[in-house]
């Protein structure tokens, strides 16, 4: 059977005047994790859309895509070229799960939800020429996968190849969050087993890794046994958690002796009312000095995440939040306006109150303002965003930021860090022109040690063997 893998691009990413390197940051570990059930016999391809052109003229007998809220249109106009060629195609992902009866026409089957039980018994359903038109997620279990076919991920196009998935879902429920969406009707956080985890970290060439994991800090038995297991491997790594995991005595510790260097932290907002009105109960009541005091403390940097727009923000917001988080240290931030995804209990509620004003969902990327703000205008909105983002990444922000580190090295890691992230954008945009993203690792492995560039990082423990699956 020939079948073909495809991440359909984001039309940013597919600019022919700036191409952004966050979208050359992670392969398809989704795809790629569910390529892993088909048969030796199979011939499989993986086109990710974000780094290649796209090839329409071949004839797969099978085309499984991946669909995202703001890659929906684009994945229905080639699930559509394909099955006008009588290729069969499968969709799946976090849009399917959301808009089943949207994505259905375009589609042989969907898929709804994560697809560890789903995708194994669809291929034994097509195989047998019986293949149905809907398949649910029941089971949420990710004992006995087999490997992620990594050898279908054309590295040299990634800044990050060494992505890796330990868990899904995360515990906490947050109004604007996908997550409760997408796992509907069963378990929405659980974890592989710790030794199939650090066998799959084994299996990775290099030094550097990323967690993919919403909240890899969220099992904490979990989280210690496998920090645990990968001290001596040698490893640099980043991933995202929670203020309270930072909090939490003993784990940080744990994280940072098994190579923790960079951490993803969703603050979201510096007012308590604004956490209560989404449900995000986590963050309330836990002192975001601290955290940062204690991560910094570790040499881990931080990678802030904060979302404007919550009805209790007014256009005060923009300047307060980045104010603090410059005076903070933080090396790193991302920022968001609101986006209330279909299916979310925050969709919900602004559809019951009349406050969503269009569904397009090339819209719907946390830029633009795709309801009514309740304290200010969405053109302030917007406005506010953008200048949130200028002001944060300006050089003198960045060096007063660097300045509140104690000592010299820190200084200059933190201007390597943000500088590096967000001043260099056209020497991303040539090098992601020039195919040559990976090349630039070894930089980003120096700035995470805090150290100088190694020899050959990218072949070191080559010979060593021993996300989200939110594509469906």
């Amino acid at each position: 059977m020939n079948v073909k893998m495809i991440l359909p691009a984001l039309t940013e990413a597919k600019s022919p005047f700036f191409r952004p390197i966050k979208y050359s940051l992670f392969p398809p570990l989704g795809l790629a994790t569910l390529a892993g059930y088909l048969s030796d016999d199979d011939a499989v391809t993986i086109q990710d859309e974000h780094v290649e052109t796209l090839d329409l003229n071949d004839e797969p007998d099978l085309v499984v895509i991946q669909v995202y809220i703001t890659s929906a249109y684009r994945a229905y106009q080639i699930a559509d070229h394909y099955r006008a060629k009588g290729a069969y195609v499968a969709l799946g992902g976090l849009h399917v799960t959301s808009l089943p009866d949207e994505a259905a026409p375009h589609a042989d089957s969907i898929f709804l939800g994560p697809g560890e039980d789903t995708f194994p018994k669809f291929l034994s359903d097509f195989r047998a020429g019986t293949p149905q038109k809907v398949y649910q997620s029941q089971v949420r279990d990710l004992i006995g996968m087999p490997h992620i076919r990594r050898d279908l991920i054309k590295r040299h196009l990634y800044l990050v190849p060494n992505s890796i998935v330990v868990s899904r879902g995360c515990p906490h429920v947050c109004d604007f969050c996908y997550k409760e969406a997408f796992f509907k009707g069963g378990k929405s956080f659980y974890t592989q087993a710790v030794d199939d985890a650090l066998a799959e970290i084994e299996r990775l060439p290099g030094r550097h890794l990323y967690f993919l994991d919403d909240h890899l800090f969220g099992n904490a038995r979990f989280a210690a046994a496998l920090f645990d297991g990968m001290r001596g491997m040698n490893r640099l790594w980043q991933a995202a958690g929670t203020v309270q995991a930072v909090l939490r005595s003993g784990l940080l510790e744990k994280a940072v002796a098994s190579g923790l260097r960079s951490l993803f932290v969703g603050f979201e907002t510096l007012n308590p009312e604004s956490l209560k009105e989404q449900h995000k109960h986590q963050n309330l009541n836990r002192d975001y000095n601290a955290a940062i005091r204690r991560l910094h403390e570790f040499g881990v940097m931080v990678n802030g995440s904060f979302v404007f727009g919550m009805d209790q923000d007014d256009e005060t917001v923009f300047d307060r939040t980045v104010a603090w988080a410059v005076e903070q240290g933080i090396e790193t931030a991302t920022f968001h306006i609101l986006t209330p995804y279909p299916d979310t209990a925050l969709y919900k509620r602004m559809q019951t109150e009349n406050r969503l004003t269009t569904s397009n969902w090339d819209l719907y990327d946390t830029r633009h303002v795709v309801y009514k703000p309740a304290r200010i205008s969405p053109e302030a909105l917007k406005a506010g965003y953008w200048r949130a983002y200028r002001d944060f990444y300006r050089w003198g922000s960045i060096l007063q930021g660097a300045a509140s580190k104690p000592t010299l090295k820190g200084q200059l890691r933190h201007i390597a860090y943000a500088g590096g992230w967000k001043k260099l954008e056209p020497l991303w945009d040539f090098v992601i022109r020039a195919r040559r993203v990976t090349s630039m690792l070894p930089v980003l492995e120096a700035v995470l040690s805090g150290g100088r560039v190694a020899e050959n990082p990218i072949t070191q423990n080559r010979e060593s063997s021993s996300s989200i699956l939110d594509s469906f």
